[in-house]
């Protein structure tokens, strides 16, 4: 280990969540920022946290901090990412990784001038059965990939005033929920040569759900959905000539899997066997990362979010959401 010293930035849910895996991997997590002192005080005492800021500012210019997690909502990603990388911090920024590609892109140029590690927090990407099943590709056990298909669909408040039905706030099912999907499709078949999307949006102006139907290089078809009123299997597959994976509910968090033949021979199946919720090992991976001195990621290289968010952009503007930072930037 490197011995990374962890700020987390935010105290939401998800902030909490990655803190708890920190303390399950053993790391060393010594401050957290909020936008008031109550709310830290309150985060460092339920994590052991020695240092706690009452703005985001204090925990960026803090000397005892060498990487920074943002757990804020998606449109604030890329002014906390680019906070901390102005002050010399290693980032790993919850997904979606910004609002869009020129957001994503500016934090990639930040970050190399810099010298430092930026990383999108896709936690699944980096947990144990992701892993075994990237090698089982690499082994050629599934002969060519022809299609992968995924969905992230859950049942979520259908206030309008939430942060998930806020346009101003990144709302939707796509930001909050396709991006896993997507983010899969990227790892398996690489960045699609031809998106189709279609959508519902809500009264917000926000997306309910999205589907897409895209076309890889070779090819090979991908196709997500994602909904955010609505619970479905949370279930994806990977298909190939020789054999196909099958990956159960739910499958962006630790699950199991099986290797199928297509005369339906069972020839492998993984269990995970994970401690805490599976946050820690994208952790694990920007520890490895600053220790060996590479900078642009592996697993999730820096590149492949930005062309993700790229993808994103490109549904967003098939089935009309444009986010109203982008309408003030823009016109």
């Amino acid at each position: 280990m490197t011995g990374l010293r962890w700020g987390i930035l935010a105290t939401g849910g998800i902030a909490a969540s990655f803190a708890s895996d920190l303390r399950t991997a053993g790391l060393d997590l010594v401050a957290v920022g909020s936008r008031s002192q109550e709310s830290a005080d309150a985060f460092a005492a339920r994590f052991d946290i020695a240092h706690a800021h009452p703005s985001y500012e204090a925990l960026a210019a803090d000397p005892d901090v060498d990487i920074i997690y943002v757990g804020t909502p998606h449109p604030m990603h890329h002014e906390n990412a680019r906070l901390a990388l102005e002050n010399g911090k290693h980032v790993i920024a919850e997904k979606a990784f910004t609002l869009n590609r020129a957001e994503a892109e500016d934090l990639q140029r930040l970050a190399a001038e810099k010298g430092l590690l930026v990383t999108e927090a896709m936690w699944t990407r980096y947990l144990p059965h992701m892993v075994r099943i990237r090698e089982i590709i690499a082994e050629g056990t599934l002969g060519e990939i022809r299609a992968v298909s995924a969905d992230h669909t859950q049942l979520l408040p259908s206030d309008p005033a939430h942060r998930l039905n806020a346009l101003e706030l990144g709302g939707g099912a796509l930001l909050d929920l396709g991006i896993y999907p997507i983010s899969f499709v990227h790892d398996i078949l690489g960045a699609p040569t031809e998106v189709r999307a279609v959508g519902r949006l809500i009264e917000t102006g926000a997306d309910a759900e999205v589907a897409t139907i895209m076309t890889h290089e070779g090819g090979a078809i991908s196709t997500t959905l994602s909904s955010s009123r609505a619970a479905g299997p949370n279930a994806a597959s990977i298909v190939g000539t020789a054999a196909r994976i099958d990956i159960d509910r739910v499958w962006y968090s630790p699950t199991s899997f099986r290797v199928v033949q297509p005369d339906g021979t069972v020839i492998e199946e993984y269990v995970s066997e994970v401690e805490g919720r599976g946050m820690q090992y994208q952790a694990l991976n920007a520890e490895r990362l600053v220790r060996d001195g590479i900078l642009e990621g592996d697993i999730l290289p820096i590149a492949e979010s930005v062309a993700i968010m790229g993808t994103l952009d490109e549904i967003r503007s098939q089935i009309g959401v444009r986010y109203p930072r982008e309408e003030a930037t823009h016109g």
